[in-house]
């Protein structure tokens, strides 16, 4: 019947001519899978190799691989410093981005595109600039080279801009009338520092933190020439990987690198964890 009309229309409600009725969103199915395509072919599949070939042999095989003397100490001493790295890092690293979000002097623009250099300058020329400023001919008269005060120097310098660029946004964002309020209230700086400002930048630094973390562990270029790649005293990890993959050992190297690389992953999941659980609470 031509004449029957739609219940749920409003009483003298008319369809404009020509209207056509709203669609949703198209499937995503093309998008999500050039998107896995992508990153498979990029990033799961080569790890996935890497993994492989590291524990064909076996669990013994990995341990042993993982725990030969060499291996070992570089491990530790690379996580160490990494997480040396990473407390100092979130330290200074906010203390700038507060410098660059909340005061005025001159040449801060200069200073803020400063934080970005260890991004666009290439690992092994950090090295060498490193070298010329701490090593044997230091015009500072500091000799940081081949000491592993000089492998925690090369790491600060790539990681740094880890911590700034993460706590930096949240810095500018970060609701201005609550700490009026709070000194309206009575409250000092330091104490509205604790209580109002610093919770909403634990988050971010923590995620700057974790960063910068996982990003030194897996340094080669700029410790490569400043640690002198000292067996037992200033390898790390990767120039040990590098090593080994010289001396046709591959498959040490892929065991060493699936080590890193489960670390890397676990310190990712507890990021993401730590994340949630902060979206949940805000």
């Amino acid at each position: 019947m031509t004449a029957t009309l739609d219940r749920t229309a409003a009483p003298g409600a008319t369809k404009a001519p020509g209207s056509a009725r709203v669609r949703g969103p198209k499937s995503p199915g093309l998008g999500l899978g050039l998107a896995v395509l992508y990153l498979s072919l990029i990033v799961l599949f080569p790890l996935a190799a890497v993994a492989w070939r590291g524990v064909e042999g076996g669990p013994q095989a990995f341990w042993s691989a993982v725990t030969t003397p060499d291996s070992w100490a570089a491990l530790k001493l690379t996580l160490g410093a990494s997480a040396l790295v990473a407390i100092i890092n979130v330290v200074m690293g906010t203390v700038i981005a507060w410098v660059l979000v909340r005061d005025r002097f001159w040449g801060k623009g200069v200073v803020d595109a400063l934080i970005d250099l260890p991004f666009a300058l290439p690992t092994i020329v950090a090295g060498l600039v490193l070298l010329a400023l701490y090593g044997v001919t230091s015009p500072l008269h500091v000799n940081l080279a081949y000491t592993r005060a000089g492998v925690v120097v090369a790491l600060l310098f790539v990681t740094l801009p880890f911590v700034v660029r993460t706590v930096q946004p949240v810095l500018q964002e970060l609701d201005r009338d609550m700490e009026q309020a709070a000194y309206s209230l009575g409250a000092g700086p330091g104490l509205t520092f604790r209580r109002i400002i610093l919770p909403n930048l634990v988050p971010a630094m923590v995620s700057g933190a974790g960063l910068a973390f996982t990003r030194a562990i897996a340094e080669f270029g700029s410790t490569v020439l400043l640690s002198g790649n000292l067996p037992f005293q200033t390898q790390v990890a990767a120039v040990n990987i590098f090593g080994r993959i010289e001396g046709d050992d591959t498959a040490s190297a892929a065991a060493v690198s699936t080590a890193l690389l489960v670390v890397s992953f676990l310190v990712l999941v507890v990021l993401d964890l730590l994340q949630r659980w902060g979206s949940r609470r805000g």
